[in-house]
């Protein structure tokens, strides 16, 4: 009996397989509109209660988004030891096309945490009346943004740690200092996306 025929079709199917799981850890969920239900990581709060842009962080095997109620607190999630270990996306508002700093849309304006460009140390305060790193898609729109509210413009992975861990009590979580890495930008230790990798 001639078994290499059987062989090779096992191979392929094992291939295939392996193949297949790879992309399964490769692509990123879509990001997910967000509703009444989702509460903010740190502060346990309903989100679309409170102003500025919003964030959902996906972790590998979990369905749904971990949410946050500020851009700052989700990279500060990715900056705290022992949190977000498996990240497989980080989607943020674009807020250059909210309808509005109080209430900007739950859907359809959703962007890649690494492609987008961030304003910080503006006078605009976060979901929490912390200040923020405010999310755009286009650089043009931040550096309108700057203008108007002030402060910096700035890539995904120049964003100073320092203004990111803050002081205690300047976030949701209201975490206790620890000694952090000396990095100066959250790239380092963060999630890179698949369009910012490239």
């Amino acid at each position: 009996m001639n078994f290499a025929p059987q062989v090779h079709i096992f191979c392929l199917i094992v291939g295939v397989a392996v193949l297949s799981g790879c992309d399964e850890k490769v692509v990123p969920p879509d990001p997910v509109g967000l509703t009444r239900e989702a509460s903010g990581h740190y502060c346990q709060m309903i989100i679309v209660d409170h102003p500025g842009p919003k964030a959902q962080v996906f972790e590998v095997g979990r369905s749904e988004p971990v949410w946050f109620s500020s851009v700052r607190d989700a990279l500060f999630y990715l900056k705290l030891p022992g949190e977000a270990q498996r990240v497989s996306a980080i989607y943020v508002h674009d807020m250059g096309k909210a309808s509005s700093w109080e209430r900007p849309q739950n859907d359809g304006i959703w962007v890649e945490a690494a492609a987008a460009i961030y304003v910080i140390g503006s006078s605009r305060r976060g979901g929490m009346g912390t200040r923020e790193t405010v999310p755009f898609g286009q650089k043009s729109e931040a550096e309108t943004f700057a203008r108007r509210f002030g402060g910096s413009v700035v890539a995904f992975d120049n964003i100073p740690t320092d203004y990111i861990l803050g002081n205690a009590g300047d976030h949701a979580s209201s975490a206790k200092q620890t000694r952090w890495p000396e990095d100066r930008g959250i790239g380092s230790r963060s999630m890179r996306s698949k369009d910012a990798s490239r």
